[in-house]
């Protein structure tokens, strides 16, 4: 999913992405998730709260899978906001283990000053990220850089042009505005999980003003990130369980471990690079909803 330009830097352009792993329970089956960590580096899992509910409120070892988390939980003024805070984290944990090959309760999760989630002492050169929308929840990890997910139904209907200038380079604002309504709201709506995939994968969140970083496509129907000559980072929108819009990004770290192995330094809270742009594609090929009838999700 990069460009040809990254195998002259030094880089193999990465297969595309598949969809994520459906993971409906602690028990797993986890075998894929390892397969493609052995096999790429990188690996998403999604599946829902009420699928890990009751497993991951039962587990006796809930206090330490939470851990730094626990006092948030406990503390949490709404019900289903504390259930959905520890079944993410604890559907986060397994996922980690799962790739690290070790028990979820000896992985320390912490948080970078932006909210990023990372892994301390065991696991720290696994990196993780983590969405989760309505009942929803993905985890994304990776031992090849620095990776980042983002999550939205696919049918939510936001307002382009209320958020136009937040979120759209001026160059995609003009490709946007060509479309059909239906056709802009959905490329739209990637637009956004892409960009919010993407400062997840740096760290910086919604901090970082979106129409600062531009996104183009090519004929294939891939993103590419304006600016990105080298190839460093690859992107991929699937539709989830025909309702979810799911974004991944990532970096790929110059030297990538072997299978256990330690990465180098990771270079995700770098300063954004200037932007380039590449031609649009149509829905189907980026995983986009066909059109759908009222008040269909």
């Amino acid at each position: 999913m990069v460009s040809g330009a990254g195998a002259a830097h030094g880089r193999t352009p990465p297969v595309p992405f598949p969809p994520p792993c459906h993971v409906p329970g602690p028990e797993g089956p986890w075998e894929e998730v390892q397969e493609r960590i052995e096999r790429t580096g990188r690996a998403l899992v999604h599946t829902t709260w009420g699928q890990w509910l009751t497993p991951a409120l039962l587990d006796p070892g809930l206090r330490t899978l939470l851990g730094r988390d626990w006092p948030r939980y406990r503390q949490h003024p709404a019900p289903a906001g504390r259930l959905s805070l520890a079944v993410s984290r604890v559907v986060l944990k397994h996922t980690a283990a799962a790739a690290l090959q070790v028990p979820a309760g000896r992985l320390d999760l912490a948080y970078l000053p932006g909210g990023r989630p990372v892994l301390r002492g065991l696991g720290a050169d696994l990196q993780v990220s983590l969405t989760h929308t309505d009942e929803l929840i993905v985890v994304g990890v990776s031992r090849a850089g620095p990776v980042g997910v983002d999550a939205e139904p696919a049918g939510r209907r936001i307002s382009y042009e209320a958020l136009r200038d937040h979120v759209c380079t001026a160059e995609e604002a003009e490709l946007l505005a060509a479309l059909p309504e239906e056709e802009r709201t959905d490329r739209f709506l990637r637009l956004w999980t892409l960009k919010e995939a993407y400062t997840k994968a740096l760290g910086h969140g919604m901090r970082r003003r979106f129409s600062a970083v531009g996104f183009g496509w090519d004929a294939t129907g891939t993103a590419r990130l304006d600016g990105d000559t080298a190839g460093e980072w690859a992107f991929a929108t699937h539709l989830v369980d025909g309702r979810f819009l799911v974004s991944e990004a990532h970096r790929q770290d110059a030297a990538q471990p072997a299978p256990g192995g330690t990465r180098a330094p990771s270079s995700a809270d770098e300063p954004v690079r200037p932007p380039k742009a590449l031609p649009p594609q149509g829905p189907r090929a980026i995983g986009l909803p066909q059109r759908r009838g009222p008040g269909q999700r």
